[in-house]
């Protein structure tokens, strides 16, 4: 169907219409075929499903939406444009309904390549200025003249032109924060305030994304007065949220809090986009980074525990909720079935990890056996940890500029003057930390209460290692860790200044070193030195230093 709509089909709807007093309208394919017809009361019509016809990597659904208008009033309303932007149809057209029943009046509307625009250009067609549409008002339906093929042709390889960047094939997503939260400490010229602000909570998350392959398109921060409890957000922010990301060719949203599942099935019943939170993007990264048979047993266990309260969709709603970022690891086959199999496979995977715990208290009785002090390295995510256990001990553990490098516990030997120790490097921790992965990560995380000294690693370098220092010692507090024994040590001393390295270890009782350059590990050898000639700890070393 070249045209629109073809007279025939307009004057059959709109006869329709005047009979019933209802509008009525019709979902047409890019081969003119009719898909859908509905009918609606005197203001408006219901879409319905539209999950047999996704969106794909295109910028256009392939649909065309076709009503009528009653009184001869073609007039397109702010519904009809919303309609337009968040389910992305080829064009959406309104037939006005005269008083004998014959076709009117015709208004059409379609997406515009991007930008925004003046209110009229000089064909006299009207584009609204900060919309991404344009409307064109035609007076009598026998006066349009419109080839839609070569049109709808046109406008979709525009819009392929200005997406240059989605030849990448990764996920592409919109980071959300809605939070009461002020924006953050940097804004306001305090480093040190206790508690994360939303842009630096938006700046994890980014990295978080990009550990997770995601290529982040945007950040969006929303600080309303109150949450609100179904969107976080007020639905009309909400609906311009995901057109906007739809207008960037985005697939995912990321939010930076946690989702309630009653939240998570209210936004994906605006969008067909996939929407998860920050525990569900960490546990991602989680089942990418696990090596182990242990580390994938736990990862999938978090990852059901995680969504079995969400598992109540059907269709394309579970769709967006499963599979790719957020749903790696278990797999949609695991995932798309009822609530007995999966806590079935839940009880399976908790008696796999008792059994794997066998074998690791094996190795743990042989450790401890041989006499030697065993030292934990615990800190926040990217920290440096394995790449300190490398350069102490001469191994070729994983490492690597990016949050959760290393997800599997390494133990190695270290000899010093004083004699051997064992160096055990550790999952990293982060800021609110799900709580069904702490559960999992348990059984490995328990290895830390044979260590006779935990050394707390932390990257002096960044701004906000004070809260990092904050969100380690609470984890170790959930892990009942809190009484033992610590070594702070500062990392990446060497992107600071040695003025600023020397006040912040005063200040906090620390040895500062770069894990990258031996020749600074002195005052910590020396300290290491001193646990291995006395295996004794005093428990009462403070947590910003060590007694030994």
């Amino acid at each position: 169907m070249k045209e629109v709509v073809t007279y025939e089909l307009a004057r059959y709807l709109a006869s329709l219409s005047f009979r019933l007093g209802r509008q009525i309208g019709v979902l047409i394919d890019r081969r003119g075929a009719v898909l859908q017809v509905m009918a609606g009361d005197a203001k408006g019509i219901f879409i319905p499903s539209l999950e047999d016809h996704p969106l794909g990597r295109k910028a256009l659904r392939g649909l065309r939406l076709i009503h009528t208008h009653l009184n001869n009033d073609a007039k397109l309303t702010r519904d009809d444009l919303t309609d337009l932007a968040l389910l992305r149809f080829d064009l959406v057209a309104a037939i006005g309904v005269r008083e004998d029943g014959q076709p009117g009046a015709l208004s059409l509307a379609h997406l515009s390549p991007g930008g925004d625009y003046s209110r009229e250009d000089e064909k006299g067609t009207k584009r609204h200025a900060g919309q991404k549409f344009e409307v064109h008002d035609f007076g009598d339906m026998g006066r349009l003249r419109f080839d839609f093929r070569e049109f709808v042709s046109a406008l979709e390889g525009e819009m392929a032109r200005r997406r240059l960047w989605q030849q990448d094939k990764r996920e592409r997503a919109i980071l959300v924060g809605v939070s009461l939260r002020p924006r953050g400490p940097r804004a306001y010229g305090k480093p040190f305030l206790p508690e994360y602000g939303i842009e630096e909570s938006m700046d994890e998350l980014k990295e978080l994304a990009g550990s997770a392959g995601v290529l982040v398109l945007d950040s969006v921060v929303q600080r309303p007065k109150e949450i609100n409890p179904k969107y976080l957000m007020g639905e009309g922010k909400m609906k311009e949220l995901i057109i906007d990301a739809l207008d960037k060719g985005a697939t995912l949203l990321i939010f930076d809090q946690d989702l309630s599942p009653s939240q998570i099935k209210a936004i994906t019943g605006l969008t067909e986009l996939k929407v998860i939170d920050r525990s569900q993007l960490i546990l991602d990264i989680f089942a990418r980074r696990a090596g182990s048979r242990e580390g994938k047993v736990q990862v999938e266990l978090a990852q059901l525990k995680y969504l079995l309260p969400r598992l109540t969709g059907k269709g394309s709603a579970m769709s967006r909720l499963m599979g790719g970022i957020g749903g790696r690891g278990p797999g949609e086959t695991k995932l798309e079935v009822d609530r007995r199999r999966v806590r079935d496979r839940i009880h399976f995977l908790e008696r796999q990890l008792k059994a794997l715990a066998l074998g690791r208290v094996q190795r743990k009785k042989r450790r401890v056996g041989r006499g030697m002090p065993i030292v934990s390295i615990v800190g926040y995510t990217n920290a440096g940890k394995s790449t300190l256990l490398n350069a102490l001990t001469g191994s070729e553990t994983a490492t690597g500029e990016r949050m959760f490098a290393t997800l599997d516990t390494a133990s190695r030997r270290l000899r010093l003057p004083g004699g051997w120790i064992i160096l055990t490097d550790t999952v990293g921790f982060i800021r609110d930390l799900p709580k069904d992965l702490i559960a999992a990560f348990k059984a490995t995380l328990e290895e830390l209460e044979d260590a006779d000294l935990l050394l707390h690693l932390v990257d002096v370098s960044n701004p906000e290692f004070t809260r990092q220092m904050d969100s380690v010692s609470r984890i170790l507090e959930e892990l009942g860790l809190s009484s033992k024994p610590r070594l702070l040590v500062f990392n990446k001393a060497d992107r600071i200044t040695p003025d600023e390295a020397g006040a912040l270890s005063a200040r906090f009782g620390a040895v500062c070193l770069s894990a990258l350059d031996p020749s600074t590990f002195g005052p910590l050898i020396a300290l290491l030195n001193a646990a291995a000639l006395e295996r004794e700890v005093s428990p009462g070393a403070r947590p910003g230093g060590v007694s030994v």
